[in-house]
């Protein structure tokens, strides 16, 4: 399914929610006074929401790459571990030596069709696209 046949509720930008709304407005103040509530139990034991993401990234150890061989591995070549059978030279390409085709033809397009009789190859040239 391709991206465009998706309605709204499928974001790829983000999950942000939009602007709560309440049916009434006691229900808003009741709202407002639970998260003061939240935010004064945060604070009362040190911990923020802005300074924990900034502690978080801060705290993260930058990453660092080794390249080089791990201790002990310092070895330019490694040996295999067959028993040094099996190397084998290049097949050679096959190629028609018989004299049973008398040519190849072209039947749609590119299709490469073999001819053995002229019959055949008559039968080829009044072929219709």
């Amino acid at each position: 399914m391709t991206m465009h046949l998706e309605g709204p509720w499928l974001s790829l930008s983000g999950k942000r929610k939009g602007k709560i709304k309440f049916r009434t407005a006691e229900q808003a103040r009741r709202h407002r006074e639970l998260e003061d509530s939240w935010a004064k139990l945060m604070n009362k034991h040190g911990v923020e929401q802005e300074q924990r993401r900034q502690r978080k990234g801060l705290d993260a150890e930058p990453l660092q790459y080794n390249l080089s061989a791990p201790p002990g591995r310092e070895t330019k070549y490694i040996p295999s571990l067959g028993n040094g059978m099996g190397n084998a030279a290049k097949r050679e390409a096959p190629q028609y030596t018989g004299n049973k085709i008398k040519g190849i033809g072209t039947m749609h397009k590119s299709n490469a069709v073999p001819i053995f009789s002229d019959d055949e190859a008559e039968a080829i040239a009044h072929m219709r696209r």
